[in-house]
C-alpha cells in the first residue's frame, strides 16, 4: 500500500505542486524528505549517492530496506510511461487483472507504428489508415483507465516525458529500454517490460535489483565538434554493451554545469547501451531552465527548495567504482558498425574504413530521433547547413532524413524557419516519430541495399539489420552535426576538423567552423494540441467497452499461463543453441513484426527468427504472414528444418518442454517482453546463458520462464543442441536452490553441468503460478470474493 506522510518542517504551498500540468497528483517531495531521514536512520548513513537517495526514498517499506548484496528493492515509482508497441500487450495483461483503473499516473504514446517512407504527411495519413484498430483500442483502454493518450503524430515517448513528466527526484519506469532518457531531468527513469508496468499499475510494488552506483566525475568542457551524444559513444567504447549492467550510472563534477538538459537526456537515453539500469544527473541550473521553458517554473522552484537535501548526492558520497572524464579530451565519435559501443573516433576513420574493407561513400545521413532531436541538436545542424549553403552548396551528396521528436518540437523549428532550411536544403522531414531508429522505415535507395553500404544516423542502436533490415547495411551512430556534415560530404571519412568541401562557386576549399547552437528557444510552440487526450471523469470509465474482433490479426485477449507440470523439466529438448550476440532483435524481430505486437499468436511466429546458431539455415525460407525472410532450424524429432515457431511449436505438441541456449549478454537491446512472452506461449521452460542483459531477465521471471546461467561459462561448450536436458533441482524451488542440467548426449553419454539462478521467494511463486500476472489475478479474484 502507497504510504502518505505528513508535512515535514519543509512543507510549503510549493511542494504541493503538480506532478505535471496533466496531473493533480502532488510532486513525491514532501513524503520522499521524510522517508529520506528515516533512511538514514535506518542504515547510519551521510554519505548518500544521488540514485540511492531516489531509490531509497521510493521503497514501500524503509523498515524492511537492506542494502546487502543480492538485495531486491520494492519500489513504489510515481508513474508509468507506454509506447504504443509495447502497450497493446501491457493493456491486454493489465485488462486480466480485472482492476477498475491505474494506481498511478500512465501515459500511452503512439510513435512506433509509424512507418517511414514518403515524408510527414504522408506517412502519418497511411499509419492513421493501417493501425486505426490498434490506435482505437489503446485510446479506449486509455479513457477506460484512466491514462493519458498521446495519439500518432504528437511525438516520441521519451521527448514527451523529458517535455511533460519528467521532474527532478522522481521515479518513471517505461515500456521501452530507453526511458532512462528522463535521467537528463534528474530522474530515476527505467525500462521494463510490460508485465513489470502492469504491476505498478496495479498498485502492487516494483521489485528491482538493488543496483551498484557507478559515479562518473566530469571535469573540464567539451571542445569543437564534441557534443553530450559524444561523450556516451566515449563511454560506450569504454565499458562494451554489457559494462554497466548492474549499476545506475551517477553523473557529477564541476563539468555537469556545463551541459544542457537535452543533453543531458541524450548521455542518459544512450546509458541503455551499455547495460545500465538507468543513469541520471544531479539538479542543475540548466534543468531549472528547462523546466521554465516547457511551462513548468512550479516544478523549478519546488526543486530547488529541496535540492540540496534530495536532488544532490551527499559531499562524501560512496560510489561503487569512479570513472574520471575531462570532457575536454572527448573527441567526435563514430561508432559502429552493427554494436554502439565499436568505437572510432571521427580522425580514424579514414584508417579503419581501409583496414576492415568498409566502404566509405555514405548513402544515407538520418538525424533526429528521441535521442537527438532537441532544438539545441537541431540548431546545431542547421548551423552546419548554413555554412555550405554560404559557399553555395545546395544540398547534401547523401540522403538526408530529419525525424522531430515531438510536435512541440517540429512546431517550434517551423516557427523558426529551421523546418524550411532542411528542406531547401533537400532534407525530408518524417513524421514525429521513431521510424528509421526502430526499423519502421521503406528505405528508397534499393539499388544501394543491393551492396556493401553505409548510414549514419544519430539515434541510439546500431545492431545489424535494425534501421532498414538490411544485411547489407553498416549503421554508424554519431551526433546530428556530424551526422549533418558527413551528408554534406557524402562520405563516412570526412573529419570537419581536418578536411574540406569545395565552394560551389569558386572551387576553392574551405573548412567547417565548428557547430553553434541555441539552448532553448525564446519559447516552445505548443503546436497541435488536438493529440493528446486526458482521462476522463471516473464516474464515466466504467461505461467504456473494449471491442476486440475475435478474427483480428492484430489485437487477441489473452489466456493466463498456467504453470508448467513437473514432466515438462524432464528430458527437455534444446530449441536452439544461439551462437554470439542475440539481442531482443534477434529473438523477436521489429520491423513488419510490430503490426502484431498486441496478436500473441501471430507475432509469436518470429520467435528466435533471426537468431544465428547451431542447426540455422539464416534466412533460408519466408514467413507466409509477413513475407520476410527467416531462418530455419532443425527438429530433433523429425530431422527436418522448419520455422524456429514451427519446430517450438511441434515440440510443444509432442509434450515435450524445451530450452534455449545462449551467449554473452543474452537479451540485450529493447525491453519488449514479447521475447519473453513468445517462449513462454510456444513451451519454453527455461533459457540456459553465459549472462543475460537485465530487463530481458526480468521479463522471463514474469512469464514464468527459468533464467538460468552457467556457473561456469565455459560449460556453454558441453551443452549440444541436440541434447536432451533433465532440470534437477526444480522440483523443489527456493532462492537457495542448486540446479543442475543433467545433459543426455546424442552418442548417450551424460554430462551434469551446475547452474546458478537469481529467483527470489516472490519470483518462484511467479514460476510456480504460471506467470507474474496469473498470480495477481488470483490474488486479486481473492480479494474481490471476500
Amino acid at each position: 500500500t502507497r504510504e502518505t506522510h505528513p508535512k515535514t518542517e519543509m512543507s510549503t504551498p510549493l511542494l504541493q505542486t503538480p506532478l505535471s500540468l496533466y496531473d493533480q497528483t502532488p510532486l513525491p517531495y514532501e513524503r520522499q524528505l521524510a522517508k529520506l531521514a528515516q533512511v538514514r536512520a535506518k542504515l547510519g548513513r551521510q554519505d548518500l549517492t544521488l540514485a540511492e537517495k531516489v531509490l531509497f526514498t521510493h521503497v514501500a517499506d524503509v523498515e524492511a530496506l537492506s542494502t546487502a548484496p543480492g538485495t531486491y528493492l520494492q519500489l513504489f515509482p510515481d508513474r508509468v510511461a507506454m509506447q504504443d508497441a509495447t502497450a497493446q500487450m501491457a493493456v491486454l495483461q493489465f485488462i486480466n487483472s480485472g482492476l477498475p483503473q491505474t494506481a498511478v499516473p500512465a501515459t500511452v504514446h503512439c510513435d512506433h507504428l509509424i512507418d517511414a517512407k514518403c515524408g510527414a504527411q504522408p506517412d502519418m495519413e497511411a499509419a492513421k489508415r493501417t493501425n486505426a484498430e490498434v490506435y482505437d483500442f489503446l485510446s479506449t483502454a486509455a479513457r477506460k483507465y484512466g491514462m493519458g493518450f498521446w495519439g500518432p503524430g504528437s511525438g516520441i515517448i521519451h521527448q514527451i516525458v523529458l517535455e511533460n513528466y519528467a521532474f527532478p527526484g522522481g521515479m518513471i519506469i517505461g515500456t521501452d529500454s530507453h526511458t532512462p532518457n528522463a535521467g537528463g531531468l534528474g530522474m530515476i527513469a527505467v525500462g521494463v517490460g510490460g508485465a513489470d508496468a502492469v504491476d505498478v499499475l496495479a498498485g502492487f510494488e516494483w521489485e528491482l535489483p538493488l543496483p551498484k552506483i557507478c559515479g562518473v566525475h566530469l571535469t573540464g568542457r567539451l571542445q569543437g565538434w564534441a557534443s553530450p551524444k559524444d561523450l556516451i559513444l566515449h563511454l560506450a567504447k569504454l565499458l562494451t554493451v554489457k559494462g554497466g549492467t548492474g549499476y545506475v550510472l551517477e553523473y557529477y563534477g564541476e563539468g555537469v554545469e556545463t551541459l544542457s538538459a537535452t543533453g543531458m537526456a541524450t548521455i542518459c537515453n544512450m546509458g541503455a547501451e551499455v547495460g545500465a539500469t538507468c543513469s541520471l544527473f544531479p539538479y542543475t541550473a540548466s534543468m531549472r531552465r528547462y523546466l521554465a521553458a516547457t511551462g513548468r517554473s512550479s516544478i523549478a522552484a519546488a526543486a530547488d527548495q529541496v535540492a540540496d537535501q534530495l536532488l544532490r548526492a551527499d559531499a562524501n558520497a560512496h560510489y561503487a567504482k569512479v570513472i574520471e572524464l575531462d570532457l575536454a579530451t572527448v573527441p567526435a565519435y563514430l561508432n559502429g558498425p552493427h554494436s554502439p559501443d565499436r568505437g572510432n573516433a571521427v580522425a580514424t576513420m579514414k584508417a579503419a574504413c581501409a583496414a576492415n574493407n568498409w566502404p566509405t561513400k555514405l548513402s544515407v545521413g538520418l538525424i533526429g530521433s528521441c535521442t537527438n532531436s532537441s532544438y539545441e541538436d537541431l540548431t546545431r545542424a542547421v548551423s552546419v547547413i548554413r555554412q555550405a549553403r554560404a559557399h553555395g552548396i545546395t544540398q547534401a551528396k547523401a540522403h538526408f532524413y530529419i525525424s522531430p521528436g515531438s510536435e512541440r518540437i517540429r512546431a517550434t523549428i517551423e516557427r523558426d524557419g529551421l523546418l524550411r532550411e532542411f528542406t531547401e536544403f533537400g532534407g525530408v522531414v518524417l513524421a514525429n516519430a521513431c521510424g528509421p531508429c526502430i526499423g519502421q522505415w521503406k528505405r528508397q535507395d534499393v539499388e544501394e541495399m543491393k551492396q556493401l553500404n553505409c548510414i549514419v544516423t544519430s539515434f541510439n542502436r546500431n545492431f545489424e539489420k535494425r534501421n532498414d533490415g538490411c544485411p547489407n547495411t553498416l549503421a554508424f551512430v554519431a551526433s546530428p552535426e556530424m551526422v549533418t556534415a558527413m551528408a554534406i560530404a557524402g562520405q563516412v571519412t570526412f573529419d570537419p576538423t581536418t578536411d574540406t568541401l569545395e565552394d560551389a562557386h569558386t572551387h576553392a576549399p574551405f573548412q567547417l567552423a565548428c557547430p553553434q547552437g541555441q539552448e532553448l528557444p525564446a519559447t516552445f510552440e505548443l503546436g497541435d494540441t488536438s493529440l493528446y487526450q486526458g482521462p476522463i471523469p471516473t464516474a464515466e470509465r466504467a461505461a467504456v467497452q473494449f471491442n476486440i474482433n475475435p478474427a483480428s490479426a492484430r489485437l487477441q485477449l489473452l489466456v493466463p499461463f498456467q504453470p508448467y507440470p513437473q514432466e515438462a523439466y524432464r528430458e527437455a529438448l534444446v530449441l536452439i543453441k544461439a551462437q554470439g550476440k542475440c539481442t531482443t532483435d534477434h529473438i523477436s524481430p521489429a520491423g513488419p513484426w510490430l503490426t502484431y505486437r498486441g496478436h500473441l499468436n501471430n507475432i509469436a511466429q518470429n520467435m528466435l527468427s533471426a537468431a544465428k546458431g547451431v542447426d540455422v539455415q539464416v534466412g533460408a525460407t519466408q514467413n507466409a504472414l509477413t513475407k520476410t525472410k527467416v531462418n530455419l532450424l532443425k527438429n530433433h524429432l523429425t530431422g527436418q528444418f522448419q520455422e524456429v515457431w514451427q519446430v517450438a511449436k511441434a515440440y510443444q505438441e509432442a509434450h515435450r518442454g524445451w530450452v534455449v541456449v545462449g551467449d554473452e549478454n543474452y537479451g540485450e537491446g529493447s525491453s519488449r517482453e514479447h521475447a519473453a512472452l513468445e517462449p513462454r506461449l510456444l513451451g519454453c521452460v527455461a533459457v540456459v546463458v553465459r549472462s543475460f542483459a537485465r530487463i530481458h531477465e526480468g521479463n522471463l521471471k514474469k512469464q514464468g520462464v527459468l533464467p538460468l546461467t552457467f556457473a561456469n561459462p565455459a560449460d556453454y561448450d558441453r551443452l549440444q543442441a541436440d541434447d536432451k536436458v533433465t532440470l534437477r533441482g526444480v522440483e523443489h524451488l527456493t532462492p537457495e536452490t542448486q540446479i543442475v542440467l543433467v545433459c543426455t548426449h546424442a552418442n548417450g553419454t551424460v554430462d551434469e553441468i551446475p547452474v546458478r539462478h537469481t529467483l527470489n521467494a516472490t519470483q518462484i511463486a511467479w514460476i510456480n503460478a504460471g506467470s507474474a500476472l496469473t498470480l495477481i489475478a488470483a490474488e486479486q479474484a481473492a480479494k474481490q470474493q471476500h
